[in-house]
This record gives structure tokens, sequence and C-alpha cells, in this order.
């Protein structure tokens, strides 16, 4: 999936979906290191407030860190989101002309610079609740699985076993996922449109949407996204545990930070490549009959993936694949270090 699922399965600026969206075990790692090191020190009697407050302040630097990196990252995004989308309405002979430099370049000329944040916005509205749903919903589900799936109490370990993570994760993921579906399309629709403006802002994309299709018409694409979320946040979690594991094993003093930046870019990469078809997918499903236009793909989820092998063969699925690759590895190293900056500031003011 898109960032959305990468960075957001416990909490969304430091952990990995949604998003889009993975790389939960980074964000997970650092408040078990925290909660760790507190307990070493001190042992406080059990005050409901303060447990209250850090699972407000853990809300609140996630939302703010997934945001931060999704502004950061949002050209990117943006020429993701183009190169995704051209085969719908273009012809297969002009696409072999494209570029990343020749669509940024047309974008500044045509748009101008603020147009590679076209959508941001709602983006950014949608960032919000997508981390708190992530985050509430993967801790319940990590407590309701711990019983049947994890082996924490048998091996005396602190930490929750892997497999409950990755089926936590992965139901986190769909929940936050269907829940704020309909933000997440509007903003597809919103970053698609180039010179033709059709929507004018994030009120008028909804009203128009709702008018011209109906309810329903929100979850075009939902069922590749959900398809999507929990082999992207599987692969994730499975990359990130295996390059960890190994690069303590041959370099133990290096610094934890640099690790998990560097293990979690990787797998978010891991992850980018086995998902991206089924991303590019959601996101041709979510343009379905936007903007008046005519309907491509009436075939539903197999359909649309025969239709696009047919017409643009099997590199049709990887259509803005490199901006992809450059959007992940910044996007995580400025989500993770925006969180745990956050973190440390809001731990470190007095409660009232």
């Amino acid at each position: 999936m898109n960032m959305e699922a990468r960075i957001g399965v416990v909490v969304e600026g430091g952990q990995r979906a949604l998003n889009s969206g993975a790389h939960g075990s980074v964000v997970d790692a650092g408040a078990r290191k925290f909660l760790q090191h507190q307990n070493a020190h001190s042992k406080p009697p059990i005050n409901p407030q303060n447990s209250q407050l850090g699972t407000v302040n853990q809300l609140l630097a996630g939302g703010i860190a997934g945001a931060f990196s999704k502004t950061c990252t949002a050209p990117l995004a943006r020429l993701t989101i183009l190169f995704q989308v051209q085969g719908m309405h273009s012809e297969v002979a002009a696409l072999s002309k494209a570029s990343i430099w020749h669509e940024a370049s047309r974008v500044i000329n045509e748009e101008g610079f603020r147009a590679f944040w076209k959508g941001n916005l709602v983006t950014i509205v949608h960032r919000l609740p997508y981390s708190s749903v992530n985050f509430y919903a993967y801790e319940r589900y990590k407590s309701w699985l711990q019983p049947f799936l994890g082996r924490e109490n048998q091996l005396g370990r602190g930490s929750p076993d892997v497999f409950v993570h990755f089926v936590g994760g992965g139901l986190a993921g769909i929940t936050s996922a269907s829940v704020t579906y309909p933000l997440d399309l509007v903003r597809t629709r919103l970053a698609a449109q180039t010179s033709t403006v059709y929507y004018r802002g994030i009120w008028h994309a909804f009203h128009t949407i709702c008018r011209e299709e109906g309810f329903l018409g929100f979850y075009k694409g939902l069922g590749a996204t959900l398809l999507g979320v929990g082999p992207s946040i599987a692969i994730s979690f499975s990359v990130y545990e295996a390059l960890r594991s190994f690069w303590h094993s041959q370099r133990p003093n290096d610094s934890t930070a640099l690790v998990s930046l560097a293990c979690g870019s990787l797998s978010g990469i891991a992850s980018s490549t086995a998902t991206f078809p089924i991303d590019l997918v959601r996101r041709r499903m979510q343009l379905e009959g936007a903007a008046g236009r005519a309907r491509i793909y009436n075939s539903g989820l197999v359909g649309t993936f025969r239709h696009i092998m047919h017409s643009e063969g099997f590199r049709g699925f990887y259509r803005g694949i490199l901006p992809e690759y450059y959007k992940v590895v910044p996007g995580v190293g400025i989500a993770f270090m925006t969180y745990e900056t956050l973190k440390s500031l809001l731990t470190s003011i007095p409660p009232n």
C-alpha cells in the first residue's frame, strides 16, 4: 500500500498501515523501551489519569508525526498517484515517454509549484483519525489475541508474540482503512486532478460524489484496499524483524534509532514492491467514473487486473513505483524522528 498502511500499525507517526498507510515495530519497540526504562527506575502506584495521559500523548504525537511526514513527502505522493492513473485515459504509446522529471515539470508549468500539495489538506484530515483508530484497534486486537496466540507468559518475555503483532496489526489496518476510507478516496481524486479542476475542495468533492455516485461511491476500491493492507503489514513486520535481528547480531553496539530507521525504510521498500500492483488497482477503482468520465473497469477487482494486464502489460502494474520508492525512505525517517521528538517533549510536560 501507500504510506498509510506502512506507517500506521500502532501509531501513525512511528509505526507502520496506515494509510495509508506498517513499520509498526519501530514505535512499538520504542514504546516498550520507554516503559521498561521507567519501570526499572521506579514503580509508582497505578494511576488511571497518568495512563490515560500517556495514551493521549501517543495519539497526539503519532497523528502530528504522520501529518508532518505526509506533508514533507506530498510532492512524491502526488507524482505516484499521477503515474498510477495515467493508463486510465491515455494511450499506452504515450505513456512510454513519461518520466518523473517530465511529469514534475509539467505540474510546475501547468499548475504551479503549490500543486504538488494538491489534496494534502484532506490527507492531513485523514491522517489524524486514521492514526487514532489504528492505535486503538491495534491495542484492542492485541489484548484479545494474546490469550490465544501469544506466548508471552510461557516464555517469560516482556514483548508480545510476533504472530500477535502480525494478526493484530493486519486487523487494525483493515479497521482503520475501512473507517476512514471516504477521506482517502476524496484525497485521491483531488490529487489526480491536473489542469482541469472538477472538485474545488474537500467539501465540494464530498457533495459532488454523493450527488453523482451515491453513498457507495465513497467506497469504490475498498476491496482492493483491504486486500492489500494485510499483506503489506505482514511483509513490513517480517522484513523489519529479520533485518533488525541480523543487524543486532552483527553490530550490537549500533544506535537503536539508526537501526530502526534503516530497517524500517528497507522493509517499506519491500512492502511497496510486493503490494504496489494492488495499490495501483485501488487508485484506479477510486477514480472510476470520477469527474463525469465514462467507466472503464466494469468487472470488479479481478476484471480490473485483467484489463490492465491486457492493455498495459505487467509493467503497467508498477507505473509510479520510482516516486513511491523515493517517498518511502524519507517518509518513514521523518515520521519516526518526529514521533520520538514529540513523545519526548510531551512526556516531559508535568501533569496538572
